[in-house]
């Protein structure tokens, strides 16, 4: 998931978990752990496939044509600015109860559009969705730290990974499915987290402090460490231009679809459900090279360029799904490429600034990605246009890497984490 990456394990469990391992209050923990994990995903992607009807509907608001794709990508927008102070904010609070709390406030502000008639209404609405997205995403990975350590944190983390990833498909359906009824229907998914809350009030234990031996060992050896703000400054800036890349067909798929005369809800949810699933299927294949990300960042921003332009130049639906097939393959590569990236420019005790940076900078470059490709749109006179200009741009970045990386002369040889393994 964006934002949250599993630390590298050098020992299995040296420090006993606080809570049971086994048994069903595992499973319902762990569950339900994954499930908070997925409703950042489920405001990120549940209303693509009604963004047209929505366009429709507030034709005659003054400036709708930017602001209907914003109502999808505000959320993050709150997630980038709140995501470097997301720790302090927990730590401060308390993970538990923050979490309580925030879930179900996400069921209120998520629902909120179910009966708001105002378009600023609506997007205010949902920058408060994000705010508490940012700290349900802080408080389900810190609660995974908290209650696992070692392997097992490994294997958790990865899996809130791979839950949220896999959810993006089903949300996409699901989005489309229900836009056949009218574009407000959706929302009424979000009401899930009023189920959740409760749940979580009685089955999430309150977490104790505890870490492993590694760790405690080099926070005691480097307390005064300078953070590492030059390594991890061009990773951020190319994880900006990467969101945009990521996001670009989530946003743009219902319109680029609407422009071929594919009206249907339903058809554009499993179509870019399709799409999603490569994206899933990338993560997957990126996991089995077992290889470090620096060198396959050219080689995956290429695979996105290609799509890219084979979504421009498509004439007909089957070719666009074609093409977002191939560019989310890329993406599904390109997302844990960066991250992995990120987090070996991080020791330990840098890991949580830094990996709040890292989600800054990918909310940021997904929010503004709508934006930009509007002012490429008015730019060459098509959306279509406009995505091939973006897979130019991509194409243009690859090169930039391969050419830096042979001035520089060095390939980073550290392994991918253990979790990848």
């Amino acid at each position: 998931m964006p934002g949250s990456a599993p630390p590298t394990a050098t020992a299995d469990d040296v420090v006993s978990s606080p809570v049971s391992l086994t048994g069903p209050a595992h499973l319902l923990r762990v569950t339900l752990l994954m499930a908070g994990s997925c409703l950042p995903i489920l405001g990120a992607v549940l209303i693509a496939p009604v963004l047209p009807k929505m366009q429709d509907h507030f034709e005659s608001t003054p400036g709708a044509k930017a602001l209907v794709p914003l109502a999808l990508t505000v959320p993050a927008l709150a997630l980038a600015l709140l995501a470097p102070f997301a720790g302090v904010i927990v730590d401060r609070l308390g993970r538990r109860r923050l979490l309580i709390v925030t879930t179900l406030l996400y069921a209120v502000f998520g629902t909120a559009p179910l009966y708001l008639d105002s378009l600023g209404a609506i997007i205010v609405s949902r920058a408060l969705v994000g705010v508490a997205e940012a700290a349900i995403m802080t408080c389900c990975t810190t609660l995974i730290g908290d209650y696992y350590s070692g392997q097992r944190r490994v294997k958790y983390l990865a899996l809130q990974t791979m839950c949220a990833s896999a959810s993006a498909t089903v949300f996409f359906v699901l989005g489309g499915a229900a836009g056949s009824a009218g574009w407000r229907v959706p929302f009424w998914a979000y009401a899930v987290s009023l189920v959740l809350a409760p749940l979580m009030a009685t089955a999430l234990p309150s977490p104790t402090a505890h870490a492993s031996a590694d760790e405690g060992a080099v926070a005691e050896a480097e307390p005064h460490r300078a953070f590492p703000w030059r390594q991890l400054a061009g990773i951020c800036a190319l994880t900006f231009f990467g969101a945009m890349v990521f996001y670009a067909v989530p946003v743009e798929m219902s319109y680029l679809l609407d422009d071929l005369g594919v009206k249907d809800s339903g058809v554009i949810g499993v179509a870019t459900a399709s799409a999603s699933a490569a994206t899933v299927g990338g993560a997957i294949t990126f996991a089995r090279l077992k290889r470090s990300p620096d060198p396959m960042l050219p080689a995956v921003l290429t695979l996105c360029a290609v799509g890219f332009v084979v979504m421009s130049l498509a004439g007909n639906a089957p070719v666009l799904v074609v093409g977002a097939v191939i560019n989310c393959a890329g993406t599904g590569m390109l997302l844990p490429a960066l991250l992995t990236s990120a987090m070996s420019r991080l020791a330990f005790e840098d890991r949580g600034r830094g990996t709040g940076l890292w989600t800054a900078a990918f909310f940021g470059g997904e929010f503004v990605c709508p934006l930009v490709l509007l002012a490429g749109e008015s730019a060459v006179g098509s959306l279509a246009g406009a995505v091939g200009v973006l897979g130019v741009v991509s194409a243009v970045v690859a090169a930039g890497l391969v050419a830096v990386r042979r001035w520089v002369g060095a390939v980073d040889p550290r392994p991918l984490p253990e979790q990848l393994a």
